[in-house]
């Protein structure tokens, strides 16, 4: 649920900064006499190339954090959004955002909770929140991903939670 959600929130954030439009023809009033009799105008027509965006899932094997903190590779879903974006913007690349986080006395979780693009910037923003689980003095390695094919863009990671000791 958590990944149908965060995808389509960045579907959204892409939809409304992904297109291209080109004005093809310019306005023309119409030409109004006295007498209201008036002249057939013209409006704007517009070419727009839109993003074509499919977004969802596949297997890939990745590292996910035990109790006994210690990383182990597992076979798991994980999110994947594909752009196209208009031609001049570049080819896209399969890239993977990763956030990650080091906590101790407290197990955390961390949760990619949204992606947002403007221009060519993505803003990934996750929450870091503690569980009821105590390790101690031991170091834990907390960690989400999403799997993005899309030009390659600028990435900013914001980590949303309190802070850990």
């Amino acid at each position: 649920m958590k990944n149908l959600v965060m995808s389509a929130i960045l579907l959204l954030a892409l939809a409304t900064t992904s297109c291209k439009i080109d004005q093809n023809r310019e306005a023309e009033l119409p030409e109004v006499d006295v007498d209201v009799d008036t002249k057939a105008g013209q409006l704007p027509s517009y070419d727009v190339d839109w993003a074509d965006v499919n977004v969802g899932t596949r297997t890939t094997m990745v590292k996910v954090p035990k109790v006994v903190i210690v990383m182990e590779e597992e076979e798991v879903e994980v999110p994947y959004v594909d752009v196209d974006m208009p031609d001049d913007m570049g080819d896209k690349m399969e890239q993977t955002l990763m956030v990650e986080a080091e906590v101790t006395e407290m197990e955390h979780k961390m949760d990619i909770k949204e992606i947002r693009a403007t221009g060519s910037t993505l803003y990934v923003i996750s929450e870091l929140k503690a569980t009821d689980t105590k390790i101690g003095d031991k170091n834990m390695r907390v960690s989400d991903q999403v799997t993005l094919n899309a030009p390659e863009l600028d990435v900013r990671y914001y980590i949303v939670g309190d802070k850990p000791r």
